[in-house]
């Protein structure tokens, strides 16, 4: 294997744990704003900003996926 190799290799393994902790933070926001959403006395505007976030973490998520997806045109 040459150097451009492992580069690949490397640069593939830090993406998919990328991927991987994205994929964790968005689905721990998901618990934390359904939790939030059932208490009355929660902050609307925490809970928006957590939905925003949450939204933003899944732009980020279809963003790296596509990017590990090989160009079939290729």
């Amino acid at each position: 294997m040459n150097d451009d190799e492992g580069n690949v290799n490397r640069d593939l393994f830090r993406n998919i744990d990328r991927l991987r902790s994205l994929r964790i933070e968005h689905r721990d926001l998901d618990d934390v704003i359904a939790r939030l959403s059932m208490d009355f006395n929660a902050d609307e505007v925490q809970i928006k900003r957590l939905k925003r976030r949450k939204l933003m973490l899944k732009d980020q998520i279809t963003r790296l996926e596509s990017q590990l997806i090989p160009d079939l045109n290729a």
